[in-house]
């Protein structure tokens, strides 16, 4: 079973947590996206769920797929929030953001009772940092940012190379909320709720793609098939 195909029964099983009239955030990326076109098929069904999307792709997604969608402005309280994560560890600390939507999908798991993560098992690692920690920065100053993640990064046992993240044809990768990323490569990442504390203390640091003590489940699929994952 290829990684897309993990993917989407990750997605299918996280159904089963949706109830009639829940208010739900819409996650991100490729697994998520899944989730969006399962629910979709649901809702075509006659579920009556209403959806607040973490960017504008998934608004457009949820959009095309008849999927009905509000705001946190006027539903600023939801019951679940499905989305995925670019790499969790054993205890449900995760790193989100490859997708350039980190900001708003933090501000949406943050507003929800529950947040679930979908993803295929080579998500899990034992230790957070393989994966690029993408940290959201205003342009202005970018220098004297860079120089400061730099600074609380060492003294959190980081080190590494960071990259102003560029989109396909060479320019800078703007998020949805004008803001620009700054891709971490520490390779490892041992405290990471150390890290997110420093990194919040830095005035240039809009948010930063670690979510600490947000995720209550993970749903992994496999080829062995689909496990949860509970945090302690």
């Amino acid at each position: 079973m290829n990684a897309d195909l993990l993917k989407r029964e990750s997605a299918r099983r996280a159904l089963e947590d949706v109830r009639p009239g829940m208010k739900l955030g819409l996650g991100t990326g490729s697994t998520a996206a899944h989730f969006v076109d399962l629910l979709a098929e649901k809702v075509r069904a006659g579920l009556d769920v209403v959806g607040v999307p973490t960017s504008e792709a998934t608004r457009k997604q949820a959009e095309g797929l008849g999927i009905r969608l509000t705001t946190l402005d006027e539903t600023p309280e939801l019951d679940l929030t499905v989305d995925g994560a670019d790499e969790l560890d054993p205890v449900l600390n995760l790193i989100k953001g490859g997708g350039g939507a980190l900001l708003r999908e933090k501000i949406v798991a943050s507003a929800s009772r529950e947040m679930i993560v979908v993803a295929d098992e080579s998500k899990a690692v034992r230790e957070l940092g393989r994966f690029p920690l993408p940290i959201e920065v205003v342009d202005f100053g970018i220098e004297a940012t860079r120089r400061a993640i730099v600074q609380v990064a060492e003294a959190a046992g980081c080190r590494g190379e960071m990259k102003l993240r560029k989109r396909p044809d060479g320019h800078v990768f703007v998020t949805d909320q004008a803001h620009v990323i700054l891709d971490a490569h520490f390779g490892r990442i041992p405290d990471a709720a150390a890290l997110a504390r420093g990194l919040a203390q830095i005035p240039g640091v809009v948010e930063h793609g670690l979510f600490i003590g947000l995720a209550s489940r993970a749903i992994l699929a496999g080829p062995e098939g689909v496990r949860v994952v509970e945090r302690a």
